[in-house]
């Protein structure tokens, strides 16, 4: 995984998008990240599993891309999101977590 994001990385500092050259803007990239989503969104709701699993890892990349604009990586994200999930309650409803309200 290290390596496949640091591949990711390189590919974003080819392409300036990120690094010292990089001309990316961290409101671009979200949408851009908005854009991958609701294209993954859209194949779930086909059912187009080839395109589903190549909107999941599109919007991995939007991630890790607009994570590094901001002098993170994509650990810390998901360990900081997950550190606030981790003692979330809450219940299923129509296939779709609702965490209780505080």
């Amino acid at each position: 995984m290290n390596e496949l994001i640091e591949n990711v990385l390189q590919w974003g500092r080819e392409k300036n998008i990120i690094g010292e050259n990089g001309k990316g803007n961290c409101y671009a990239q979200a949408d851009k990240m908005l854009e991958e989503a609701n294209e993954t969104h859209y194949a779930v709701a086909t059912h187009y599993l080839s395109e589903v699993k190549d909107g999941i890892g599109d919007t991995a990349v939007t991630l890790i891309l607009l994570a590094d604009m901001y002098g993170w990586t994509l650990e810390e994200c998901l360990e900081h999101a997950y550190n606030v999930i981790a003692g979330r309650t809450g219940k299923m409803v129509d296939g779709v977590f609702v965490k209780d309200k505080k």
